[in-house]
């Protein structure tokens, strides 16, 4: 499979669990039977995530260091625009730590 390909799957996958862990987050701050809602959302997406991290044809040990920082970006845009909390200075830094790291994995052979 080509390296965007799968980086876009990866994509949908961090997506997929960011979301679902959002939902989660949500839920347990919610009351009555909005919290039911949410968490109920929150297992369908993160269950989504779960099969579909799993479908790729790839060595998911390999490009784990590219989901990560996929992730990492993600979790911080639906942080900043969801919740409003901008990374702040020690979030910037080690997220470019957690890049610098998957962008070894990437190119290393």
């Amino acid at each position: 499979m080509k390296f965007f390909a799968i980086l876009l799957l990866l994509a949908v996958a961090a997506a997929l669990e960011v979301g679902g862990d959002a939902l989660m987050r949500n839920g347990l701050h919610a009351s009555g039977i909005h919290r039911l809602h949410w968490l109920i959302a929150g297992t369908i997406v993160l269950a989504a995530y779960g099969i579909f991290v799993n479908l790729g044809p790839w060595d998911f040990g390999r490009v784990l260091g590219i989901y990560v920082v996929l992730f990492f970006i993600v979790a911080q845009l639906v942080n900043w625009l969801g919740y409003g909390i901008r990374p702040d200075a020690p979030i910037l830094t080690g997220g470019a730590l957690i890049c610098a790291g998957g962008i070894v994995l990437a190119v290393w052979r």
